[in-house]
């Protein structure tokens, strides 16, 4: 009986969520569409697929060209019969939707739990606005708080060994882990689209994130570091409880 009830509530809490996540998608990507760009960079992760699919209905996506992120976007952009183009074509995007793993109140996010962040982090600076997407979980007064699985960290595997000693020197409260893959998936690390491997770091609440993203990236074997700061203007949370959200813009 309390396997079933505990069942139920995960189904439930799992249906509210695409509520949440299906509002963002939506919302951010009818706001995107009244801007008329002509080049667009679209993120990775599940509240994409709604903004994938509320652009598909939309007859504006015949005339704009997509900039994946990952893999997983590309098939996505592929399926959908979506325009598709490259940063190597198209090295300045007019608007970039993205998902997060954590909000702040000052729209810094931590990225990087599909283990895309790097090409996530590339199509969003070459945008000249970056908007984020998320179900009302991962909105947080401060950045470690509610993404708990750490702070990704995508590492060349010949400096893993390396990397990993001197993070758990610099950092010695934290808990820094070589993410695995799922046993149904695969044996082994996780490997992301570029070859590398992934540390997933948890500090604990993070004060003060850009000086964290400095401290990290510079050690030579980082690629990049799963913490996008003073990057977005906007963050579209969908509420899990209700067909609506919040749109916070920065002054």
């Amino acid at each position: 009986m309390y396997a079933c009830i505990r069942i139920l509530r995960r189904q439930f809490s799992t249906q509210s969520a695409e509520r949440g996540k299906q509002w963002a998608g939506h919302a951010a990507m009818k706001h995107l569409i009244q801007s008329k760009p002509s080049v667009i960079g679209l993120g990775s992760g599940s509240t994409i697929v709604y903004a994938i699919e509320y652009l598909k209905q939309h007859p504006f996506s015949n005339d704009v060209v997509c900039i994946p992120t990952s893999f997983q976007t590309r098939q996505l952009i592929l399926q959908n019969k979506l325009k598709m183009g490259s940063l190597d074509n198209y090295p300045i995007i007019d608007m970039t939707i993205d998902g997060a793993d954590e909000i702040d109140l000052e729209l810094n996010a931590i990225k990087g739990g599909g283990a895309c962040l790097f090409q996530e982090r590339l199509v969003a600076q070459a945008s000249d606005r970056f908007i984020l997407v998320a179900d009302d979980r991962k909105r947080s007064d401060q950045l470690g708080t509610k993404w708990i699985k750490g702070v990704p960290v995508e590492v060349m595997p010949i400096a893993l060994t390396t990397v990993q000693y001197k993070l758990e020197r610099m950092f010695s409260t934290a808990s820094i882990k070589l993410r695995m893959a799922t046993p149904t998936d695969k044996a082994g690390p996780v490997v992301t689209d570029n070859g590398n491997l992934i540390l997933d770091c948890h500090f604990g609440p993070i004060s003060d994130p850009g000086l964290l993203y400095k401290e990290i990236k510079c050690l030579s074997g980082v690629l990049d570091v799963g913490l996008f700061c003073k990057m977005a203007e906007t963050a579209f949370i969908g509420n899990n409880q209700e067909d609506k959200g919040e749109i916070i813009t920065l002054s």
